[in-house]
């Protein structure tokens, strides 16, 4: 497990303690979830959701009802980087 890895795509500054006591425990985590891997889902019928018939069929239209929102100052004051009055974010393609 990169841990730094982890950390960098996170925007999080990292000590190399943090990354030792951190990398036992993420391995932990993910070693839990593994053994999802070991049940038998042959049988199991998928989650009622997504585009599914059932997903499909479910009711999940709203009425569009302009809300209050943050002024463009204000959400870019939270950012990392703005420019030009909008948001930049790293290239990733």
């Amino acid at each position: 497990m990169d841990v730094k890895k982890v950390a960098k795509l996170a925007h999080l500054e990292i000590t190399d303690e943090e990354v030792a006591l951190y990398t036992p425990q993420m391995a932990e985590i993910v070693s839990y979830i593994e053994q999802l891997n070991e049940l038998d889902t042959d049988h199991i019928e998928p989650m009622l959701g997504g585009l599914t018939d059932e997903g499909m069929d479910t009711d999940a239209d709203r009425d569009d009802i302009v809300k209050a929102s943050f002024e463009q100052e204000q959400a870019l004051g939270e950012a990392p980087v703005g420019v030009a009055g909008h948001f930049q974010v790293p290239k990733v393609l």
